[in-house]
């Protein structure tokens, strides 16, 4: 049976493909973004592009389909998304290639050029010059001359030199002389001594003992391995090209006197900390709160009040139909909405710090320490990008080379705080401990990284070992993306939002008004006075989560129905009270007669603590089925269910305590458990230890 093919596929397959090559961090998807006018995320971080994306462009006149690849620094694969531009790469071998290179770090960058041109691909360089005063300046005519392949100058951001590139690419395949230093490398005894035949290029990559092609060559023991030879050659002719074609400033790329504060050993983590506390308190108080108060105001004397009026005179004040329109389209739908500024602002905060290079000189900082318990800096970008989407983030674990280790990151991902939770923060904790809220959203966001720390030890101890793992990484110039930039990344997020409101919201707020205001005899409970079927199914959960602290039906419900979406919590909570805005939802949690109330502030820390780690929404179960398989995920999803029960378990009991004894009482007690417990674990070490080991330090 034969697959159908889109008619879009079919269309772009037509087109001739040119393939945008380049290390990490050099503009490459800046350039694919300006020439295709599309909007990929960009990132100072290697495994940003973990896949292919294609889109055709116009070349003056022409139909080009760009390729964007993930970035490599060789043609040897390190990772899973270097793998796929290399394969990519080796299958397409007269392909046209746009090679870009960042001006201010070119001397390394032409390492990678020269392996397309050992590999007699059809290469044109560009060197992407992104600063106003970039550290080198070279001289392409005589680059070109040594090269043998056509060099250009852009600026992947502003569009310059673009149409020069374009002409280059329409230029017929032109195979590029071979590097003369491939001649001090002897190759030929490789060649002679194999018996099929193999260009210069195999016979490198025998000498490096490139994996994939000496399984592709047949070679089960490689007696050629002579890496430090090839790597010498390319150096050396790296160094005369620097000496001949580029005059130097003599700064280093990178380098800033502010990492010597940023990097320190002792201020790093607490500085990122005092950065996140400052961007919580402009997102969810001070300006965000401002801003989604003024927005909420808006949407009830505009679509709330014109919604209201046009239901009374068309379906009459008592229709069913005037409720559903009304509680759990408008009101429930409304209630997220009035976030979408603060989503906006948490994002383009985020972003901010990626763009800056900061985000790279916290996975720097992070490497010694997630490496102890079996992670890398990859899982740190993985992590940290989970603060926005935890469907998303997961994704990006699969640029790593470790099985394990790529399991590890993508079981723990979901543990960390998106986006679609911080309504739940701003509506219930603001409702219990007003300013005080934004060090309870703060504790929220620490804890989910403390809980899946303490589990990736468990894991490393356990059952997923890791290996050792490169990590490269590099560090931008400290740079600001540009106003183009900030409003480009703030309009793709707010537009993400409102695509995700305007229909698996909406959709599930229906499905679960109806579950809500119907019986299981199908008759409308306001005027029968029934129970209504989301009622009966509460009742049945609602045993569950009754030692935590809240064991109404209406919390079990919204509950359940955030596995779906986490928005959709506060959006249930709104329809069932029959609210349309935060204040509104706010004061019915602390009345007894709501649907959905709390009986203490012990009872709501537990109900933040369960949201925060319960339980993935359904795209991040997908996803994780996808790259990790079924086994891990439901495996992972069984282990974050108990680890968030047990959590908010201790959660209500501990903030019960307080509210009986005092903080420092019960912060005592707590403290001397630890104590004794750590020692009953020293003790029982050293018990177990052989009698010559003790007190001996010479081995581990």
């Amino acid at each position: 049976m034969k697959r159908k093919t889109k008619p879009q596929q079919r269309a772009i397959e037509h087109f001739p493909e040119v393939l945008l090559v380049g290390n990490p961090n050099t503009g490459k998807t800046t350039l694919f973004n300006k020439l295709t006018s599309s909007n990929e995320h960009v990132g100072n971080w290697h495994g940003v592009t973990v896949d292919t994306k294609a889109k055709v462009f116009d070349c003056l006149g022409q139909k080009r389909l760009l390729v964007d690849l993930p970035g490599i620094y060789s043609l040897s694969a390190l990772s899973f998304e270097e793998q796929v531009a290399i394969d990519y790469i080796r299958a397409h071998p007269k392909t046209k290639i746009i090679n870009i290179c960042d001006l201010n770090n070119i001397q390394r960058n032409l390492a990678l050029t020269l392996g397309l041109i050992e590999f007699g691909a059809d290469v044109i360089l560009a060197v992407n010059c992104m600063d106003k005063r970039p550290l080198n300046r070279v001289d392409y005519g005589a680059l070109e001359k040594e090269l043998g392949i056509p060099v250009v100058e852009v600026n992947a951001d502003k569009g310059h030199g673009f149409d020069s590139l374009k002409k280059l690419v329409l230029q017929p395949f032109s195979q590029p002389p071979k590097p003369k230093y491939l001649k001090k490398l002897n190759l030929h005894s490789i060649k002679n001594s194999l018996s099929q035949k193999i260009d210069d290029f195999f016979a490198v990559k025998i000498m490096e003992g490139d994996e994939s092609i000496l399984k592709q060559c047949q070679i089960k023991e490689n007696k050629f391995l002579d890496i430090q030879k090839v790597a010498e050659a390319r150096f050396d002719y790296i160094a005369f090209l620097q000496q001949r074609c580029i005059h130097s400033s003599g700064k280093v790329y990178g380098k800033s006197l502010i990492d010597k504060v940023v990097l320190n050993r002792f201020l790093a983590f607490p500085i990122f900390l005092l950065i996140l506390a400052g961007i919580f308190y402009l997102t969810f108080f001070s300006l965000g709160e401002w801003l989604s108060g003024g927005l909420n105001k808006l949407l009830d004397i505009t679509i709330g009040s014109w919604t209201q009026q046009i239901c009374f005179a068309w379906f009459g004040e008592s229709s069913w139909l005037t409720h559903l329109f009304c509680d759990a389209i408008i009101g429930g739908v409304g209630t997220v909405v009035g976030f979408l500024p603060q989503v906006g602002l948490l994002f383009l905060f985020l972003s901010i710090l990626e763009d800056s290079g900061y985000l790279s000189r916290v996975a720097f900082a992070s490497e010694d320490i997630f490496g102890k318990i079996g992670l890398s800096g990859k899982s740190v970008y993985t992590l940290l990008m989970g603060f926005g989407c935890s469907t998303t983030a997961v994704l990006t674990a699969r640029n790593m080379e470790d099985k394990n280790s790529k399991i590890k990151t993508a079981l723990l991902t979901p543990y960390m705080s998106c986006s679609a939770k911080f309504p739940i923060y701003v509506v219930i904790g603001g409702a219990f401990f007003g300013a005080s809220n934004v060090f309870v959203i703060m504790g929220l966001y620490l804890l989910g990284l403390v809980v899946s720390i303490i589990l990736s030890l468990i894991f490393e101890k356990t059952v997923l070992k890791s290996k050792a793992q490169s990590f490269i990484l590099e560090f931008p110039p400290y740079r600001y993306g540009g106003v183009r930039r900030v409003l480009k990344v703030l309009w793709t997020n707010i537009k993400q939002f409102l695509i995700r409101v305007g229909s698996l919201l909406i959709s599930m707020n229906v499905i679960v008004w109806l579950l809500a205001n119907f019986s299981f005899d199908f008759s409308f409970v306001p005027q029968s006075g029934k129970m209504s079927m989301l009622e009966g199914f509460g009742k049945v959960l609602a045993p569950i989560f009754a030692p935590l602290g809240f064991g109404s039906w209406g919390v079990a419900s919204a509950l359940v129905a955030g596995i779906i979406a986490k928005e959709v919590i506060i959006s249930s909570i709104a329809m069932f009270n029959g609210v349309s805005n935060e204040s509104q939802i706010g004061a019915t949690l602390h009345d007894s007669a709501s649907m959905v109330y709390f009986s203490s502030s012990a009872s709501v820390m537990s109900f933040l603590v369960f949201s925060l780690l319960y339980l993935p929404c359904i795209s991040t179960m997908v996803v994780l089925s996808k790259e990790i398989g079924k086994k891990w995920t439901f495996i992972g999803i069984a282990i974050q269910f108990v680890v968030g029960y047990l959590t908010a378990l201790f959660t209500f009991n501990t903030f019960r305590a307080f509210e009986a004894f005092g903080v420092w009482p019960v912060l005592g007690v707590i403290f001397a458990f630890i104590i004794i417990t750590a020692s009953i674990f020293k003790v029982v070490g050293y018990i177990k230890k052989p009698k010559a080991c003790r007190g001996c330090n010479g081995c581990k």
